[in-house]
């Protein structure tokens, strides 16, 4: 059963059915509270003692167990005896409280400001205003006798911090969407508990200005003054002092109305960035090129509208003849990208040979992050061209070639952002053969670790969808399901609509795998509906037609109601001959299959390797089944077709023990 946990007020945990336990006497509570303080860390039986006493008594280790004792038995009523405790463990030494950060009241608040450190005013307003509304009374407000704990106190002090902070920001969030007076008596009671917090003075004469309250508001601004005179001795800060000058001649900047509209905001600066820049080309064309890195994100238009405008900006720095300018308008696209189709061929590839002239015009020895940027760039735009057949030289193909090196300079350099990039361009090269599935979730790993760290939300969820293909390659959906669900929080949180495309083919994928034909046909259908305007043709095409095939093959169905005159997309070399075959036009399957090239070194490289196998035992092709055998073997321990995180054909061992039989 659940057990939530509650220090924004008095010390006390719920069932869940939101019932309060009984947690017996102070001490018991001091326990929890002090097990709590230490976040999922052990704290040892000697520091619980001297923490919980002034002087601790001879019996404190036997008290402590005791209390330890009593509060196991109210957080797990029902735990049977000598069944280990699932909450409150003992860890070598000492106790520590195992749960869930969203289960205390206190870790789900700090969690809820930091998810919208970056957030616009209406879901600041909002999600602040659910966050407060947690707060039953001061952090630890039964504890009036451990009020000179060090543990206690500062635990205590940071909270209450992090509470008028929000306090500040939700009224800060609520005036510049125009809803000033509801700012007002908060403000107005933080200013008489607190006066020594400057910016709430501020923001209480600005919501009363706001409020159509001028007279108010300069009398807020004067009790401040002469708050901050007498009792502290130390003049207005000088926001406080022009915020007083700016109410007594009514700036225009001061309206009422100039937060309320996003529309506004966005006029105003943009045309703010106008008449600034006015005729300044180089400025202007990085500027553009990173706003349409983040349009880029947003949905299809911006998706394609970001890739038309990118180019011309591309070409509009070349024709500079500036090539560092044009290295850094080529490499602040660093748009994170998962997908190893392109989605426009021809504008990728006249993208590389900019980005490769752009490299050889640059002074030898200088410039390391400008062609890391550059290369990393090469590996991306370059997804899926790998050659077929390995040079004969030996030599990497040049876009594994530009990934390894864009990478080795963005390590040297240490550059958290640089390496995320360079990363993106090694996934994108990390199909030179079957079976690398457990490579590529390393790549995701790190991906993950280094975004999280750094703050690098869009890589981050590249990493987990890096993640999400990889784990349902290697058969563990359990961790694709984690992984996709952390996808959706940060989606929602950041506004990436783009991902829940791939999580949605994901759903689609899980279905196919555990549940019937007529659901797995059913959840692709959604999944193909998320993918109509948003701007990914190089995903979209083709697609739903092998979704179906593939989920017809999986459950063994008959040839029928599969439209052999679908539109396959890039996949139609390699389904043709199935259906060729399946159809019983053999001769014709035979001579598609002598026809056809291997398949490209993306995400589906297993997946129609495996289509050609099928077709190659159904009309007795054996060369064509050696080739697709030989292929196949690195990928032994994968399930076909899942690395892309959209479509399975099950195990790949399942196909070599028929191609084996086929060959025997």
């Amino acid at each position: 059963m659940r057990v939530e946990f509650g220090v924004l007020g008095a010390v006390t945990a719920w069932n869940g059915a939101g019932e309060a336990l009984r947690l017996k006497g102070p001490r018991h509570r001091a326990v929890l509270a002090r097990l709590i303080v230490a976040r999922r860390r052990v704290v040892p039986v000697a520091v619980l003692a001297e923490d919980l006493w002034a002087e601790p008594p001879g019996n404190a280790v036997g008290s402590l167990r005791t209390f330890v004792g009593d509060l196991r038995r109210a957080l797990e009523p029902d735990r049977l005896p000598r069944t280990p405790p699932r909450l409150l463990i003992t860890e070598g030494s000492g106790y520590v409280l195992r749960v869930p950060k969203e289960d205390v009241d206190a870790w789900r608040f700090e969690q809820a400001v930091a998810s919208l450190a970056e957030a616009g005013p209406a879901r600041v307003a909002e999600g602040l205003g659910e966050a407060l509304g947690w707060w039953r009374g001061p952090a630890f407000a039964d504890f009036a006798d451990f009020g000179d704990e060090r543990w206690l106190r500062s635990e205590r002090s940071r909270l209450t911090e992090l509470r008028l902070q929000a306090i500040e920001r939700r009224a800060d969030a609520r005036i510049a969407l125009g809803r000033a007076a509801e700012a007002v008596p908060d403000l107005d009671a933080l200013v008489t508990d607190h006066p020594w917090r400057e910016d709430a003075w501020r923001l209480l004469a600005l919501a009363l200005y706001r409020s159509g309250r001028q007279a108010d508001a300069l009398s807020v601004l004067r009790r401040a003054r002469d708050m901050l005179r007498d009792q502290l001795g130390v003049d207005p800060g000088p926001r406080l002092r022009r915020l007083e000058e700016d109410v007594l001649r009514q700036a225009d900047h001061l309206d009422p109305d100039a937060g309320a509209s996003v529309d506004r905001v966005w006029a105003q600066a943009t045309a703010a960035y106008e008449s600034t820049l006015g005729s300044r080309a180089r400025t202007r064309l990085e500027s553009t090129v990173g706003l349409m890195r983040d349009l880029a994100v947003t949905g299809g238009g911006g998706l394609e509208a970001a890739r038309r405008h990118r180019v011309a900006a591309v070409a509009a720095a070349e024709q500079l003849d500036d090539p560092e300018l044009t290295a850094r308008v080529i490499g602040v696209y660093d748009v994170p990208a998962v997908w190893t189709r392109s989605d426009d061929p021809e504008q990728a590839r006249w993208l590389v040979d900019s980005a490769e002239r752009t490299l050889r015009s640059l002074t030898p020895g200088r410039h390391d992050a400008a062609r890391s940027r550059l290369l990393a760039t090469v590996a991306v735009e370059s997804r899926g061209t790998l050659p077929v057949d390995e040079p004969a030289s030996g030599a990497p193909a040049r876009p594994l070639q530009a990934a390894r090196q864009a990478e080795e300079i963005a390590r040297r350099l240490d550059d958290a952002a640089l390496l995320a990039f360079a990363l993106n361009g090694t996934f994108m090269q990390s199909f030179w053969r079957a079976g690398l599935a457990a490579r590529r979730d390393a790549i995701g790993t790190e991906i993950v670790a280094l975004s999280a760290h750094h703050g690098l939300v869009r890589y981050e969820v590249l990493g987990r969808l890096i993640r999400i293909q990889a784990r349902c390659a290697l058969a563990d959906l359990a961790a694709a399901d984690r992984h996709a669900s952390a996808v959706g929080v940060l989606a929602d949180r950041h506004e990436l609509p783009l991902a829940s495309v791939f999580t949605t083919w994901y759903r689609a994928l899980r279905t196919a795998t555990t549940g019937s034909r007529e659901a797995a046909e059913d959840a692709y259908e959604e999944a193909a509906g998320s993918l109509r305007g948003a701007g990914m043709p190089g995903l979209e095409r083709g697609l739903l037609p092998l979704a179906r095939l593939c989920v017809r093959l999986r459950h063994e169905a008959p040839p029928t109601g599969v439209d052999e005159n679908a539109d396959w997309g890039p996949y139609e070399p390699w389904v043709r001959p199935l259906l060729l075959a399946e159809g019983g036009r053999t001769e014709e399957a035979g001579a598609a299959l002598r026809a056809i090239s291997s398949p490209p070194r993306d995400l589906m490289f297993e997946a129609l390797w495996c289509l050609i196998a099928r077709a190659a035992v159904a009309v007795g092709d054996r060369d064509m089944m050696a080739r697709a055998h030989t292929q196949l073997v690195p990928a032994s321990t994968e399930v076909a077709g899942a690395g892309s995180g959209l479509i399975t054909l099950g195990p790949v061992a399942e196909q070599l023990a028929a191609l084996e039989k086929a060959l025997r």
